[in-house]
C-alpha cells in the first residue's frame, strides 16, 4: 500500500525491475510481523549491489542473538505463567493478578522486539537496513513518547498515510480529536476485530490527548538519562513509572479474550488481596524477578544503540556477554512452551 501511495502522491518513482519489486514485498526477515518498511528505503538496496561488509555482518549476529535471548529467556518463560493467571484469574488474588499484568507487557515486549530484532539481524546479513521498530518503550515518559519508542514502524506507517492525509493538527480542533481518536481505533482494529483492541486503542487515545492539546506531546525526544543527576533522578523515574503502569493497564484488554474477562480482571487487581503465587510449572518466582531486573538495567546501559545492543568496546566484555546469553537461552528454554510469535496472529 505505501508503495502504491508513494507513486500516486509522486514522492516514489516506480520500479521497472520486477525482480527487484518482487523481492521488495515477499522479503521475508520482516514479511509476517515487520518491521513495516517502505519502499523508498528498501527498493533502493534491492536495486544496488551489495558487498560483503564485515561491521554489517557481526551487527546482525549480534541482533540475532539479543533478540533470540528476548524471545527465549523473557517472552517464552514469561508465557506459562501469564497463561495460567489469564486463563485463572478468578481464582487468584490482585497481587498475582497484577503480576500477570506486569509480566505479560513484559512478555509482548521480548516477544515482539526480539522478533524486530532477528529480522533487522537476518536482514543486514543480506545487506540490508531494515528501520528500527523498538527504541526501549518502557524507559518512555509518557504516552506520547511511548508512541514514539514501540512498534516504530506501524505508528509511522499511520500517522504518515492515515494521520496527515485526514489533515492531522492543520484542521479545527474538533477534527483533530476526531484524527487522534481515528488513528489509535485504527491501532486497536489492526490487531483484530475485538472490541477489547477497541478499547485499548481508544484508552491510548485517552491518555494521548491531553499531552497534544498542552502541545507537551513532543517534550521527550531526547535519550532517558535518570541517573544525570538527583534532580533528574526524582523527576523521571516517577513519570516512567506511571507510564509503564498506565500501559500494562492497557496491555490487560489486549490480552483479556473479551471485554468481560478484561473488567472481571480489574475488578479482581483492586480487591487488594495479597497472596504468594507459584509457577504452574513449579519453578522459582525469584529467578525470574532477577532475571527482569537484570534485563531492565542492561537495557538502560544500552539504551542509546538499539542496532548494536551488544557492540561493547573491550572484546572480552563483548564475548563474555554473547556467552552469558547463550547460558540464558539454554537454561530458560523449556520444551513444553508454545513458542510461537504473538504477532504473527495479527
Amino acid at each position: 500500500m505505501s508503495y502504491t501511495l508513494d507513486i500516486y502522491r509522486g514522492k516514489l518513482q516506480p520500479t521497472h525491475n520486477f525482480i527487484s519489486f518482487a523481492a521488495f514485498v515477499a522479503f521475508f526477515p520482516q514479511l509476517v510481523a515487520g518491521p513495516i518498511e517502505r519502499a523508498s528505503n528498501l527498493l533502493p538496496q534491492i536495486s544496488r549491489t551489495r558487498v560483503f561488509r564485515y561491521n554489517q555482518q557481526v551487527e546482525g549476529l549480534r541482533l540475532m542473538l539479543w533478540g533470540l535471548f528476548k524471545k527465549v529467556a523473557i517472552a517464552d518463560s514469561l508465557a506459562p505463567i501469564v497463561d495460567d493467571i489469564f486463563l485463572n484469574h478468578a481464582a487468584y488474588p490482585s497481587s498475582t493478578l497484577l503480576l500477570g499484568a506486569i509480566f505479560f507487557g513484559f512478555q509482548i515486549y521480548g516477544d515482539f522486539s526480539g522478533y524486530s530484532d532477528i529480522a533487522i539481524g537476518t536482514a543486514k546479513l543480506f545487506g540490508i537496513e531494515l528501520m528500527s521498530n523498538f527504541k526501549f518503550p518502557y524507559f518512555s515518559r509518557d504516552i506520547a513518547e511511548f508512541w514514539r519508542r514501540w512498534h516504530i514502524s506501524l505508528s509511522t506507517w499511520f500517522r504518515d498515510y492515515l494521520y496527515i492525509p485526514l489533515g492531522g493538527s492543520r484542521v479545527k480542533k474538533i477534527l483533530t480529536i476526531r484524527n487522534v481518536f481515528i488513528i489509535f481505533l485504527v491501532s486497536g482494529l489492526w490487531h483484530g476485530a475485538n472490541w477489547t483492541f477497541v478499547v485499548w486503542g481508544l484508552l491510548h487515545a485517552v491518555l494521548f490527548l491531553p499531552l497534544f492539546f498542552l502541545k507537551s506531546n513532543r517534550r521527550y525526544l531526547d535519550t532517558p538519562n535518570v541517573l544525570n543527576s538527583v534532580h533528574t533522578f526524582f523527576s523521571e523515574v516517577p513519570r516512567i513509572l506511571w507510564t509503564f503502569a498506565m500501559v500494562t493497564f492497557g496491555w490487560i484488554f489486549f490480552r483479556s479474550e473479551s471485554l468481560g474477562e478484561a473488567v472481571h480482571y480489574f475488578q479482581g487487581m483492586f480487591d487488594f488481596s495479597w497472596d504468594s503465587y507459584l509457577h504452574p510449572r513449579g519453578y522459582r518466582m525469584i529467578d525470574y524477578f532477577i532475571l527482569l531486573i537484570c534485563f531492565v538495567l542492561f537495557e538502560y546501559f544500552i539504551r542509546k544503540d538499539e542496532r548494536n545492543p551488544l557492540g561493547f568496546s573491550h572484546r572480552s566484555i563483548r564475548w563474555a556477554s554473547y556467552c552469558l546469553l547463550m547460558f540464558l537461552i539454554i537454561l530458560f528454554y523449556d520444551d513444553g512452551v508454545d513458542r510461537s510469535f504473538i504477532y504473527f496472529q495479527f
